[in-house]
């Protein structure tokens, strides 16, 4: 494990000695890996004896529901003086899955001002240096993956149960796409034979969160693949755009689209995938590929974004069709790159 900072030894003494009030963030738009890194160590910490809340941006997809205790987290949206106060009365306060405050924007002031003992772990490169303690791996499958390495550093891994075990598999698991992608080392396969021994139902895991969907989302589904799905195969490029009122047919909820942005990949030789989804005042745009195109750039130096080589996010304060041109016409330049392999 790659950390920037690596003095385990305030943080240790903290959590086993003593009661502590911890807060665990996260950033907006949470996903499984960001849903099952912090009720993982919510519920380790909660076994502790700890006082522990999380708190989120926004909502979460339904399918990660089913982890213990994700009807206790906390969502900004909902709660901001509830949230405020949290943070406020925090002595401990855990950064997880970004690296980056404008990720949390709702309470990143909050974060700063904050006299609590603040520590990131997270998989993004390049993290901002905003933490007492960072662990920071890029080559981690996920932050879930580094979660579990944490509690080892803790000397805690005979505490991980059951419960603990799901929330940090599912993290895995959503962050590698069922391990088809950003998990080649073999370490990550270790960890998750470790987990199978705790007793989890990885076929339960894998159920609820893959064969899970509403009927809505299903539909919107084969909308966009016989609708909204472009081809560039001079690019070996596909792409797909939602509009608000497209989302709005189809009674869309946060989740809805998760995987949508993968499936352009599934045509024979396309490298480089993409979906636009129009928000109120901006786009939101995922960025998928295979092999060693690096889509982290795009995104970094076009879009406001930035991620991992293979997976990567963004967004445009600009209309869904002045996105869409600028996305396309940025092609030509990455032509090379593209038809390289």
């Amino acid at each position: 494990m790659y950390q920037t900072n690596t003095d385990f030894s305030k943080i240790r003494k903290l959590i086993t000695e003593g009661n502590q009030k911890i807060v665990i963030l996260s950033h907006r738009n949470p996903d499984g890996d960001a849903i099952g890194a912090s009720l993982a160590l919510y519920n380790l910490f909660l076994k502790m004896g700890h006082q522990v809340e999380i708190v989120l941006p926004n909502t979460f997809p339904s399918f990660l529901k089913w982890m213990k205790n994700a009807d206790k987290i906390h969502i900004y949206d909902k709660q901001p003086q509830i949230a405020d106060k949290i943070l406020t009365e925090a002595n401990i306060v855990f950064a997880l899955d970004f690296n980056d405050l404008s990720r949390i924007r709702e309470y990143n002031d909050k974060l700063k001002k904050s006299n609590s003992y603040k520590v990131l772990i997270d998989h993004h490169p390049a993290p901002q240096d905003f933490a007492d303690l960072t662990i920071s791996d890029p080559r981690s499958s996920s932050t879930a993956e580094l979660i579990y390495d944490f509690i080892g550093e803790l000397g805690l891994i005979s505490s991980i149960d059951e419960d603990i075990a799901s929330c940090i598999f599912a993290g895995i698991v959503t962050d590698t796409g069922c391990f088809s992608f950003n998990s080649s080392q073999p370490l990550t396969f270790n960890k998750v034979a470790s987990l199978l021994t705790c007793g989890i139902n990885k076929d339960y895991i894998y159920d609820r969160i893959y064969n899970n969907f509403s009927y809505n989302r299903m539909r919107l589904m084969g909308y966009c693949l016989d609708k909204k799905l472009e081809h560039l195969p001079e690019y070996r490029t596909a792409y797909i755009t939602l509009t608000q009122q497209e989302l709005r047919d189809y009674h869309f909820k946060i989740g809805d689209a998760e995987g949508f942005v993968n499936l352009p990949l599934s045509i024979e030789g396309i490298r480089f995938s993409v979906l636009f989804i129009e928000k109120k005042d901006m786009v939101k745009i995922s960025f998928r590929s295979k092999g060693n195109f690096e889509v982290n750039k795009i995104a970094t130096d076009h879009f406001n974004g930035g991620g991992h080589r293979n997976a990567s996010g963004g967004e445009l304060y600009e209309s869904l069709p002045k996105t869409v041109d600028k996305f396309v016409n940025l092609l030509p330049s990455y032509k090379d790159e593209l038809l390289s392999e």
